[in-house]
């Protein structure tokens, strides 16, 4: 029943001792390395990074994977039975008297990536780096750049906030059961100052998801659709010198950030 209720979640689990090893190099674990692993399962990625880390946590919901988990029983590793999304970091951390920054790595369950992706934002402040095994699609909306079809929201929100680099590519043969599609390690580096301050989040987080939500239609017929009348979309885009047939895609970061706080007359 446990098995059939983790494959609903999408989870795969690593099987590939090459890639394994690479995942390892990327993350790079320290002896004053505090690393938080989502999703242990049976192990494969816990035991080596305990090696040289100097404190893991290993944090997994099924039951049946703790025993695994907890049978060569090593000192500097923490495992908590929890649902990821029901835990608070923050308070993590302190319970562990860590005040640095923590990395924090997984191979994310399919079904949960989104958001596990939008709780990391949330709590953003708290991670050095963030190194994840998921599909190869949502790395690449990540990572993606102005003028691509993989640019979209996901890449401005993140990349405000992180240095983005996908890593390499693992095919589905890499997992057990293979998933439909490839997967990609991405890692997401903590910028120490945010290219922008957004002072209202979630309300950005909502403009861009309106603006790039028809992404066939042009930038001004976006805008029309947020309920901004035409005069003043035609307004900010002769402001911001855009030319009236742009497509969302083709806005830079910096571009999007002007226009959210002229729509929403936010002081720069």
């Amino acid at each position: 029943m446990k098995r059939t209720k983790i494959k609903a979640m999408g989870q795969h689990f690593l099987k590939d001792d090459a890639v394994l090893k690479k995942i390892i190099l990327h993350i790079s674990p320290q002896k004053d390395d505090l690393i938080i692993e989502i999703g242990a399962g049976k192990g494969a990625l816990t035991f080596p990074l305990t090696a040289t880390a100097g404190k893991v946590i290993a944090i997994e919901k099924d039951p049946s994977f703790i025993p695994f988990l907890q049978k060569k029983n090593i000192p500097n590793l923490t495992i908590l039975e929890e649902d990821i999304m029901k835990v608070d970091f923050s308070k993590l951390m302190k319970a562990q008297n860590f005040k640095n920054k923590v990395k924090l790595v997984g191979n994310l369950p399919y079904s949960l990536s989104s958001p596990l992706l939008f709780k990391v934002l949330q709590e953003k402040e708290l991670f050095s780096e963030c190194i994840f095994l998921l599909q190869k699609e949502v790395a690449e909306r990540i990572c993606g750049q102005p003028g691509s079809k993989k640019y979209a929201p996901l890449s401005i929100l993140f990349q405000i906030h992180f240095s983005t680099k996908l890593l390499f590519i693992v095919a589905p043969g890499s997992f057990s059961p293979p998933p439909k599609v490839h997967s990609a390690l991405i890692s997401l580096k903590s910028r120490d100052i945010p290219l922008f301050l957004i002072e209202q989040e979630e309300l950005f987080r909502q403009f861009l998801k309106g603006v790039f939500k028809h992404r066939r239609k042009i930038l001004r017929k976006n805008l029309e659709k947020l309920n901004f009348l035409l005069p003043q979309v035609d307004e900010a885009l002769n402001k911001f010198g855009l030319e009236r047939n742009l497509r969302p895609e083709q806005l830079s970061i910096s571009q999007f950030v002007a226009l959210f706080n002229f729509f929403y007359q936010i002081e720069e």
